[in-house]
């Protein structure tokens, strides 16, 4: 019975998606004993609600096979993943990935500051950092002000807001302050942020890219150990055809795109209920499809998201049981369960990330 059990518990779906629990190459452990089966699961994906879905669900599957629970222990230890050739993920931090678009103006912020908050708010262990060294916009979605702290005048602590670590340029100079650089300029400064920054034990970092294909996105792939990206888009035509340019740039230097995020997909009036594709209907599915990569999530245009950002508190955060808060998480999950899928770190780099 306990070899049966186990076999049929793998092929059990993890809710909220459409993978198996073998699938995900999530670790179970069946044991008899004469009051019952003891069953534990350890997920590569952050638990969150998930936990009291996935035991109902192990629960049923018992009862079908005649079988009594006694214990149900589920549990999530993330994984780090492989990244390009040659480079190594950085000491604790699992996952980076990086959050893209073709172009300016699709929502990619706000979108990385959300999927950042939702895996939180899964229990992951998250930073974020913004690479958009011309125009920093996390200090003010995340509501942060004032310098973050340098223990030995040369590394830099994180600063933390609503339960994740972050850090930005625009933290370490005056907030009107242009950054008239040259792309090297840009990138060392990248490149210094991430190295210099003392990170905690982080399953994942978010990196808030600038909108396009130029030097920055270069030296991301090229010194950066990327486990993944994100490319956001609106569905309206010209955002696809920029977002193509985005994907294509990650496949040519060997990061794995783990999904598309169609942001602004749908607007509700909040008098009458109506439901109206200011931007378009579908662009990001026919995307998806075109390139075969999964369309992690569509999310709303809605004012609160627009508000809660300017105000420092993510919608994620400050209304989270919203439809809109709910887009951000499903979104999340599915993030999550495509990079649990990929292939993980050889063995022998680091103890403490296998």
């Amino acid at each position: 019975m306990t070899e049966i059990l186990q076999k049929r518990i793998g092929d059990v779906l993890l809710p909220g998606t459409r993978h198996s629990l073998e699938a995900l190459g999530a670790k179970v452990k069946v044991a008899e004993g004469g009051a019952g089966a003891a069953v534990s699961v350890e997920l590569g994906v952050p638990v969150g609600t998930l936990e009291g879905p996935l035991r109902a669900s192990l629960s049923d599957l018992a009862a079908a096979e005649g079988a009594k629970l006694v214990h149900v222990e589920v549990a999530s230890r993330i994984r780090a993943h492989a990244v390009q050739p040659k480079l190594q993920p950085l000491q604790n931090v699992r996952n980076i990935i990086a959050v893209g678009s073709g172009k300016g103006g699709v929502g990619k912020s706000t979108t990385a500051v959300n999927l950042a908050m939702a895996l939180s708010a899964a229990g992951a262990k998250v930073g974020v950092l913004d690479a958009d060294v011309y125009g920093p916009s996390i200090p003010m979605m995340l509501g942060l002000s004032g310098k973050p702290d340098s223990p030995d005048g040369k590394s830099i602590e994180p600063m933390r807001a609503h339960g994740v670590e972050a850090m930005s340029i625009g933290l370490l100079v005056e907030q009107d302050t242009p950054m008239i650089w040259r792309g090297p300029m840009a990138t060392s400064a990248l490149t210094q942020l991430l190295n210099d920054t003392r990170w905690g034990d982080l399953d994942y970092l978010i990196v808030d890219l600038p909108p396009g294909t130029g030097d920055i996105q270069l030296t991301l792939a090229q010194k950066i150990p990327v486990a993944g990206a994100v490319i956001v888009t609106t569905p309206q035509d010209i955002a696809t055809l920029d977002a193509r340019k985005a994907l294509k740039m990650f496949e040519k230097v060997g990061v794995p795109v783990l999904g598309l995020v169609e942001n602004m997909a749908v607007h509700v009036c909040s008098n009458c209920g109506h439901a109206e594709h200011v931007f378009g209907e579908g662009g990001g599915q026919r995307m998806a499809s075109q390139y075969g990569v999964p369309l992690l999530g569509s999310l709303p245009l809605e004012l609160a998201i627009r508000e809660q950002g300017d105000a420092g508190v993510p919608v994620v955060v400050a209304q989270p049981d919203s439809p809109a808060a709910q887009s951000y998480r499903d979104a999340a999950l599915q993030l999550a369960v495509r990079l649990a899928m990929r292939p993980r770190v050889t063995p022998g780099i680091s103890a403490s990330l296998l």
